[in-house]
């Protein structure tokens, strides 16, 4: 497997050159260095959708639950829309991959945006209006929730098209701090919008969609590197024929199949996505389990908060510092040391009190995630052709997600079966220590490769 893909070495005139490896507004090109990320209008145009949807979320993660309870809804209520969250997301991600490899990436977010717009401003204006139901906000629950997993995909494949490579990493690093950012904080304005209306965090999800769809409007991608299938550049075809499937497979089953079969033939690729895989199971059940002891404890409400928000300010403050470190550790460092990091935080977290000195401990594991996240990340962006790329990231998804629904009812499970929160947290830093030595013995992670033009120590 080469460090690069052939499409961009390949490329012979200027503009596929530029097209093979950045934006119409990185700047790069023949005799001309790449213009910093901060001055990339199109990456940040694509940060700032991405960051807005992602504050929408976990805005809609809090204010969904609190309007369920002030309209006197049930337990069951609550579980059900919990549910048919989880299941939007994992259901759209069959289609959106497929669909960010073969439509315009610039118009299918924008559509995403728009119909979210739509969502949210129904639901805000039947709270206005007083004609709140249960089935009402339910479905604009679901509908949100596969949008923003449709979304996701053409996101992450349109990334490389605005970046060049020499940027990537630091351009993933950006990405990963994130989420840290709409975690910190979304539940507080979606808490401080509730009590003062309880429309008001639909409103202001419904402003945030609108703002990213005006923002997504300015946004330049590279023509013939996404879905027009007709003007897509032989170059991507190539690459895709090159790796066993064709970029344009009939049928929205068989093209997402096709990218799978394509991630299980890439063996850096299927290694880190199985590992990423058991490692977020593994820590969905963790912070059950930690909120299970807090309330054996009695950790009250104040410190629970601070307790999850260090979990927000160690990733926020991983974020910045990913770019930096990447670029001065060898990735087997960065990958072997995070997994035996989380063993030894995870087992001291039985040790010390419930609340803030877990935090602390969660902060120091949420600090590395973002370093880990980064060099899988730009390995797999790097390698995959760009006719595969939204496939490839929605594969990376449905993992992803599958740990999402599993994890928290697997932390459930071990809570119930230890019979109290230490034993689980030491059930939880056990599966961790099969998850490291199997990483430390796997010659895919011990070898893996360094990006292409690296200058990492030895």
């Amino acid at each position: 497997m080469t460090a690069v893909p052939r499409d961009a070495t390949d490329a012979t005139d200027p503009a596929e050159v530029m097209d093979a490896g950045a934006g119409a507004d990185t700047g790069a090109g023949p005799g001309r260095p790449a213009v910093p990320l901060s001055r990339n209008r199109d990456y940040n145009v694509l940060w700032t959708s991405q960051l807005l949807s992602e504050l929408a979320l976990e805005i809609a993660a809090v204010a969904v639950p609190l309007l369920i309870l002030a309209r006197h809804g049930s337990p069951v209520q609550l579980g059900l829309a919990s549910a048919a969250l989880a299941a939007a997301h994992m259901i759209a991600v069959v289609p959106a991959g497929v669909l960010a490899d073969r439509w315009d990436r610039r118009r299918l977010m924008l559509g995403c945006q728009l119909l979210r717009v739509l969502g949210m401003a129904s639901l805000a204006g039947a709270l206005l209006l007083g004609r709140y139901a249960f089935w009402h906000m339910l479905l604009v629950v679901v509908a949100d929730g596969f949008l923003g997993s449709v979304f996701d995909p053409a996101e992450h494949a349109a990334l490389p098209q605005v970046v060049p490579s020499a940027q990537l990493s630091t351009a993933v690093a950006r990405n990963a701090a994130r989420p840290y950012v709409a975690t910190l904080v979304g539940p507080a304005v979606a808490g401080f919008l509730f009590a003062a209306l309880p429309s008001g965090p639909f409103l202001a999800n419904a402003a945030m969609f609108v703002l990213s769809s005006v923002a997504l409007c300015f946004l330049r991608l590279p023509r013939g590197r996404t879905g027009e299938r007709a003007e897509r550049r032989p170059a991507d075809r190539e690459a895709a024929d090159r790796e066993g499937v064709a970029g344009d497979v009939p049928g929205t089953g068989a093209g997402f199949a096709a990218g799978f079969r394509w991630v299980l033939g890439q063996p850096v690729i299927r290694t880190t996505m199985a590992w990423m895989l058991v490692t977020n199971l593994v820590f969905g059940a963790l912070l059950i389990v930690l909120l299970a002891l807090s309330g054996e404890d009695r950790v009250g409400p104040g410190e629970l908060g601070l307790t999850m928000a260090c979990f927000g300010v160690g990733g926020l403050l991983g974020g910045l510092f990913a770019a930096r470190l990447h670029t001065a550790v060898r990735p087997p460092v960065i990958l072997l040391g995070f997994a035996w990091t989380a063993v030894a935080a995870t087992a001291v977290m039985a040790l010390v009190p419930a609340g803030l000195p877990q935090g602390g401990l969660l902060a120091v594991l949420a600090f590395l995630a973002p370093l880990a996240n980064t060099t899988v990340l730009t390995h797999q962006l790097t390698v995959t052709p760009d006719a595969l790329r939204g496939r490839m990231s929605g594969v990376a998804g449905f993992c992803s997600g599958g740990a999402g629904v599993l994890g928290p009812a697997l932390g459930g499970a071990l809570t119930g079966l230890a019979g109290g929160g230490v034993t689980a947290v030491l059930l939880c830093a056990g599966c961790l220590l099969m998850v490291a030595l199997a990483a430390t013995l796997s010659p895919t992670l011990r070898r893996f490769p360094a990006p292409a033009g690296a200058d990492l120590p030895t």
